[in-house]
């Protein structure tokens, strides 16, 4: 059974240049009933005005990554990285013993749009590092591409945590399956668009909590760019100490 949260339940936050929804507590935004869920703490869906953005600030002991939609995301940090974000491409900073980064809008005259998420890592002091790889739209044509998993399988970015996160496209006839086994917890994110998750129809911004999960069917896809999150079966994130 799907525990649905709607795109319009979500938190909400308008600075001007910054238009976010939070899917579970963060900032300003505080509700019992969200503060994430098995590992995953943040889900933050993020539109940035042309040339604005996060000035640098720190994090630590935590598996951060971004993904974009639309436009162009620029990423520096205190590991001596930087980069340019686009459509396709998942960057993941494990923060670790510590890291300091910024992330800004590397338009001036286009808007970004882009999820940023966060896991709560297995481990604690690790070694920062940054990765970063392109999925084309090819690999997750109705299909569920692995794109995050503990060993970096399959040319997927790794993680410091038992998590595995796949991302697809569907539209029309496409269809996919996911067969996670019994005892794991999936959490479903609509990135745009909308798709049927077992024969119940989701769409741009909704979430749905999937305890036990085993198999999923995803289909009946309107434009849809969905994240599928495979999870312990914690119900919530136990913080790093």
């Amino acid at each position: 059974m799907l525990d649905i949260r709607k795109a319009h339940q979500r938190g909400n936050a308008n600075h001007g240049w910054l238009h976010s929804h939070h899917t579970f507590s963060f900032g300003h935004y505080r509700d019992a009933n969200q503060q994430g869920f098995s590992d995953l703490l943040v889900i933050n869906d993020d539109r940035v005005a042309p040339g604005k953005g996060f000035g640098t600030h720190p994090h630590r002991d935590m598996e951060i990554f971004s993904y974009v939609l639309e436009g162009a995301l620029e990423h520096q940090d205190s590991m001596g990285t930087g980069s340019v974000i686009r459509p396709g491409d998942v960057q993941m900073m494990s923060a670790g013993t510590g890291v300091r980064h910024s992330e800004f809008n590397h338009s001036a005259e286009a808007p970004v749009h882009f999820l940023q998420i966060w896991i709560v890592p297995g481990v604690t002091g690790a070694t920062p590092r940054y990765q970063q790889v392109h999925f084309s739209e090819a690999e997750k044509r109705g299909r569920l591409r692995l794109i995050i998993s503990p060993e970096g399988a399959d040319g997927s970015l790794a993680v410091h945590q038992d998590a595995r996160v796949h991302a697809g496209l569907f539209d029309g006839d496409e269809a996919a399956e996911l067969d996670v086994g019994p005892g794991r917890n999936v959490y479903v994110h609509v990135a745009r668009g909308s798709l049927e998750v077992n024969g119940e129809r989701l769409s741009e911004g909704d979430g749905a909590r999937i305890r036990d999960a085993g198999a999923l069917r995803f289909a009946r896809g309107e434009g849809a760019e969905v994240l599928v999150f495979d999870l312990r079966p914690n119900e919530l994130p136990a913080m790093p100490h």
